[in-house]
């Protein structure tokens, strides 16, 4: 699974939060950080590993030239 900045990925249900859609902005070794899209935690920052990403739902390919 490729995962990179930019990528929407579905974060498993954890504790009291109902799996979700997660946008990526930081890939670290031991998982990722970003922005929860969907449910109770939209809007918020977070970090995750790797073992909680359920799928990659889209993904940036590379990273388009500035302007």
């Amino acid at each position: 699974m490729t995962i990179d900045p930019g990528s929407i990925v579905t974060i498993l249900a954890f504790d009291d939060v109902p799996e979700h859609q997660f946008r990526v902005d930081e890939v670290f070794e031991d998982g990722v950080g970003g922005i929860a899209m969907t449910g109770p935690l939209a809007g918020d920052y977070g970090e995750t590993d790797w073992s909680l990403i359920k799928k990659v739902q889209a993904g940036i390919t590379h990273n388009p030239a500035p302007p």
